[in-house]
């Protein structure tokens, strides 16, 4: 399988090399661009492989679609947790990941991290209503937080492989829970602490199969979605007092 895949590097760099040289210092693809979503989906990892010309380090950013996503602050009110405040984000990354070849505190200067969006601390939130400083900063760490500890927020460093100074491959791994929509997948050369070129890669993620329909079915038809559960929950709930009683 590696030698396969080595294979099909060499030969995107062949079929590129020449356009490299002259015009783009990176070309890179990806294994598929569709990611299927049906019912027995548990994850997906996708190859971002690629060529350099020249020295530099290679780090990828992957942003999943942009989305409102409201972050609520509970606090215990008369003995009972309750929500206190909440912060609606507009337009907020539904998915981010970074990969670099190497510690990027080591190589890549802060207004390149700052210009681009590298790393989660340099991403930009805007809130739908006007809060304050402070108060936008806790929101807005809790919001990374969360997104964190779905593994839908993540820098892994020393994750880009580069073979031989020209070549190089990360897998990109999509959770269970990914959110569907168009991913935007884009490497960056950095040499000298320059940017020296960078290319974008578009990725679908979509749910397929019965699952798109029940998807489609509570999105377009709630009302239809939440009759049709009762009935599901209270047939289930028939078919499990029926089994209790035969035994």
């Amino acid at each position: 399988m590696r030698i396969l895949l080595t294979l099909c590097i060499c030969c995107v760099l062949g079929v590129f090399g020449i356009r490299a040289a002259h015009a783009d210092a990176l070309v890179a693809d990806l294994s598929e661009h569709l990611v299927k979503i049906d019912l027995g989906f548990t994850g997906k990892k996708v190859l971002l492989y690629g060529a350099i010309e020249g020295d530099g380090k290679v780090v990828v950013v992957v942003q999943g679609p942009r989305e409102p996503i409201t972050i609520r602050r509970k606090a215990r009110i008369a003995g009972v947790w309750a929500n206190e405040a909440s912060v609606t984000f507009k337009d907020a990354i539904s998915f981010y990941q970074v990969m670099a070849s190497e510690e990027l505190d080591e190589w890549l200067p802060f207004s390149l991290r700052e210009r681009h969006q590298i790393g989660v601390e340099y991403l930009s939130f805007k809130p739908t209503e006007e809060i304050g400083p402070a108060q936008q900063a806790d929101f807005q760490t809790a919001l990374i937080r969360n997104k964190q500890a779905l593994g839908h927020y993540g820098v892994l460093e020393g994750r880009v492989s580069v073979l031989g100074g020209k070549l190089f491959r990360t897998e990109v791994v999509f959770p269970a829970n990914v959110p569907t929509g168009i991913y935007s997948m884009e490497a960056f050369l950095v040499r000298d602490g320059k940017m020296i070129s960078a290319q974008k890669t578009p990725l679908y993620v979509s749910k397929s199969g019965i699952e798109a329909e029940i998807f489609n079915l509570a999105h377009d038809y709630p009302e239809v979605y939440g009759i049709l559960a009762i009935l599901i929950a209270v047939a289930a709930g028939l078919a499990a007092n029926a089994g209790a009683l035969r035994r």
